[in-house]
């Protein structure tokens, strides 16, 4: 937990806080991204991005769309997200960030789209089917 507590919905109304929501989802994770003008603060969870994700590469993905637009630090982002891992997680963060800012401003959604932020990744794990022991893995084939 943060030091900071999480402003709620009325303090936000009080603060005169316009919020920018975006939703992302990759394999079984939903990111509920919430985006509002600010000095950078980054919560998942209500945890700090490093302490939530320990892999480089996932925070990688989640500051991608920041770094794309060049607005570091310009936003306050509040995530919460379920389902999934790592991977799924993050995808679903980049994605949900990417729909919070072009909501925030508009101007940004032909450098996201050339960069594939608003790209919705449809993969999902293949059922496993009855007579194999997975997805697409077969028993050993016996000719006697």
């Amino acid at each position: 937990m943060s030091d900071q507590p999480t402003t709620t919905t009325a303090e936000a109304k009080a603060k005169g806080r316009t919020y920018f929501w975006g939703t992302g989802r990759r394999k079984t994770s939903v990111a509920r991204v919430r985006l509002c003008p600010g000095n950078g603060k980054f919560l998942i969870d209500d945890r700090e991005v490093n302490s939530y994700f320990f892999d480089s590469s996932s925070r990688g993905d989640v500051f991608a769309p920041l770094r794309a637009t060049n607005t570091m630090g310009k936003y306050d982002i509040f995530v919460n997200v379920n389902g999934g891992g790592q991977t799924g997680q993050s995808g679903a963060i980049l994605l949900g960030i990417s729909r919070a800012l072009v909501k925030a401003d508009p101007a940004l959604e032909p450098i996201l789209r050339d960069g594939r932020f608003l790209t919705r990744d449809s993969r999902k794990v293949e059922r496993k089917k009855p007579g194999q022991p997975g997805a697409r893995k077969r028993f050993q084939f016996s000719k006697r």
